[in-house]
């Protein structure tokens, strides 16, 4: 047989008939009784041997004989060699130990009867090892030609993985277990002093402070981060380094998202964006969200909505009696309700879609339902768009508002929850000073009655909702660029969707109404920055496989976001992630009389409404707009 047809032997074995395995398993046990036999005789074969010329014969033949049936039993011939791992050696291992066995029982059986052995012991003893030594080197060595030939290991790239632990480990199998895999493990770094120095399946453990020289000294092609929960200023940290370097940045998922408690290679996936932006665990008061929710009827508007799903998805963690689920936007709703059923199934969810502008509408659900909590997540929220739309604006951000307030006092809804915006601070757009007059009306209104209790929450930019910056630049990147930036300066605060979520159900759990809470957005990230890393994540150059393309500001936006988020302008709460705006309170009656006359030119010009929201708002003024004119 050449070369090439032994290769194409060796490239076979994964469709290869049982019976070669069998015949093969065979042949190593004739191979390993016949050298135990010579063990015993000390080599000296048929002079002043221990066995006679048959004995040579018939006890490895009778051997083979018991070791077969064995593995008849055990489907040894079943194994895929080219699959070979741990639990098949294992089987072999418990295959050998049971052929083992049943030739010490035929031994005592035939000494009870003719006063002989069948085998010697020390025969049986030495070709257990033997024959378990060949079966599995056999297997490997097959496995380890196949998985040279089918994916050389010239053509792999090298991989250094970043922790040690059990995770680091299950990655580097994982690697190793794909036969299409074209990663080679050079190294491993950690931060623990107990690992490095040491050897991880022969890859050395090296210190995390040096992965830095070791990228710069060695053709390195990705690097993967295998720790869990890993805070995310250190995978920051770590990507830095690896995209400093030209280095593809790939991570590992949480243990919980392995398939059956197993990590496949397809799992280990990019480093996104939202990795690096994401905060540590916010700590919640779960006892009170619990008290707060068990046992009501929960209504959440803009239900299908990024901000609205993701509270729906947290509620339905808790131990609501009813969810009453409104939104206007067909084609959501549809998923959303898949989704709900699925997980909870129809009977305790209500999906409504309609309109919270649309007043009779909304008079017969309340009345219907008469829900217990409100989260009113439906609102008009983009800038450019809003600054085109005033009147939308007013109808759904202002009017809805108000008449979805008026309903929760007139039915007896025990407390509201309106999820505001940063862009209510100081506003200088149509969409902010919108949220900023319903903020005001639904404060007034919360001092005027003793009904319901009315509580603000207020955040900025949240990761992957509808239009945020993220999914556009991922879009334009893909598309090949250029990615689109406003400002070079231009900087926003960004949180997760499910953290701003947890802190609304949290404030709403502890507001006792009239309060503007407020969230630790964290450091505002540089828009222009956040586009780079994107496009270094994405494994292209700037400059040269893409570019980025500075547009202006839009009309109405902000180089620079505003929370009020210092000690002078916030009280602290028990959650060091929230805190209560100081804010002037209005009179009741003067808010409902501005509000009124804004409502009625809801379809007049814009100038003359924004003119009203001006005076409404007085720290609204308008930036790169049109409406600067009226300031």
């Amino acid at each position: 047989m050449n070369m090439r047809k032994f290769f194409r032997f060796i490239r076979s074995l994964d469709v290869v008939h049982s019976s070669w395995i069998f015949i093969l398993d065979a042949l190593c046990v004739l191979m390993a009784t016949f050298f135990a036999m010579l063990l015993r005789s000390d080599f000296s074969m048929l002079k002043d041997a221990d066995f006679s010329k048959m004995d040579y014969l018939l006890i490895p033949l009778g051997v083979t004989a018991v070791r077969s049936l064995i593995f008849f039993v055990f489907k040894t011939d079943r194994i895929i060699v080219r699959y070979t791992n741990t639990n098949n050696i294992f089987r072999l291992l418990l295959a050998c130990i049971a052929g083992s066995l049943l030739l010490v029982v035929a031994n005592v059986v035939k000494f009870a009867v003719v006063g002989t052995f069948f085998v010697p012991h020390s025969v049986v003893v030495m070709e257990f090892f033997i024959t378990l030594l060949l079966l599995v080197f056999y297997r490997l060595t097959f496995k380890m030609l196949y998985l040279e030939i089918v994916n050389p290991s010239k053509k792999k790239r090298d991989v250094v993985i970043f922790g040690a632990g059990d995770s680091g480990l299950t990655t580097k199998r994982a690697l190793d277990r794909d036969m299409h895999s074209r990663y080679h493990v050079t190294a491993f770094f950690d931060r623990d002093p107990a690992k490095i120095g040491k050897k991880l399946e022969d890859i050395d453990v090296l210190d995390s402070s040096q992965l830095s020289d070791f990228l710069s000294r060695n053709s390195v092609n990705f690097l993967i981060i295998a720790i869990q929960n890993l805070p995310p200023e250190q995978m920051n940290e770590i990507t830095e380094i690896g995209l400093k370097y030209q280095v593809k940045v790939l991570v590992v998922p949480p243990v919980m998202k392995w398939i059956n408690g197993e990590l496949s290679f397809k799992q280990i996936k990019k480093v996104k964006i939202e990795d690096l932006l994401e905060r540590s665990q916010i700590s919640l008061d779960m006892d009170l969200i619990t008290k707060d929710l068990s046992g009501k009827k929960i209504c959440i508007t803009g239900a299908a909505g990024s901000i609205g799903s993701e509270i729906v998805r947290q509620v339905m963690k808790f131990g609501f009696k009813k969810l009453i689920l409104i939104d206007n936007a067909e084609t959501p709703v549809f998923f959303l309700r898949n989704e709900c059923f699925a997980a909870k199934g129809n009977r305790d969810i209500l999906i409504e879609v309609a309109s919270i502008r649309d007043e009779a509408r909304m008079e017969e659900i309340f009345s219907r339902e008469r829900p217990d909590i409100i989260y009113h997540a439906a609102a008009y929220k983009h800038v450019p768009v809003m600054e085109d739309n005033v009147n939308a604006a007013i109808k759904t951000n202002v009017q809805g508002t108000r008449l979805l307030a008026e309903l929760s006092v007139k039915y007896g809804v025990k407390k509201f929850v309106m999820v505001s915006t940063d862009k209510a601070v100081n506003p200088t757009n149509v969409m902010g000073a919108s949220k900023r007059i319903a903020e005001i009306y639904v404060q007034a209104l919360n001092f005027h009655q003793q009904t319901t209790r009315f509580i603000t929450t207020r955040f900025g930019n949240v990761l992957g909702t509808n239009g945020s910056v993220i999914p556009i630049f991922r879009r334009q990147i893909e598309a090949g660029g250029p990615v689109t930036v406003t400002h070079p300066d231009i900087t926003r605060y960004f949180m997760t969707i499910p953290e701003a979520c947890q802190l609304v159900l949290n404030a709403g759990a502890m507001g006792q109404g009239g309060e503007i809470f407020i969230f630790d957005m964290g450091k505002p990230v540089k828009i222009y920055d956040l586009a780079v890393k994107m496009i270094k994540l994405s494994g292209l150059t700037l400059g040269q496989d893409i570019q980025i393309s500075i547009l202006g500001l839009r009309p109405g936006e902000k180089l620079y976001e505003e929370l009020l988020a210092n000690k002078e302008n916030t009280l602290p709460t028990p959650n060091d992630k929230i805190m209560i705006a100081k804010v002037r309170q209005y009179d009741y009656d003067t808010v409902v009389k501005e509000v009124d006359e804004l409502v009625a030119l809801k379809d007049s010009d814009p100038f003359v409404i924004v003119k009203k929201m001006k005076q409404i708002v007085p720290e609204y003024v308008s930036q790169n707009s049109e409406f600067a004119a009226l300031d």
